[in-house]
């Protein structure tokens, strides 16, 4: 697997996690400069977000999502 598949496998599998806790980060994706590098070093870019969803981020890391 390349480094760009298993980003994409990364963000697909956090992008899951964040639905299941009622998180949406509307911005959540692949950072493009970062993988057409000569040798891309993929990253996952999480974006802006209201000040509602970083709480309701900050309340599922701390395990006390919905």
């Amino acid at each position: 697997m390349s480094g760009i598949e298993e980003a994409e496998e990364a963000l697909r599998e956090l992008r899951s996690a964040l639905e299941k806790a009622g998180v949406v980060l509307p911005s959540l994706g692949l950072d493009p400069v970062s993988l057409v590098r000569e040798v891309p070093s993929p990253l996952v870019d999480l974006g802006r977000c209201s000040v509602q969803t970083a709480r309701r981020l900050a309340a599922a890391l701390a395990g006390e999502a919905r």
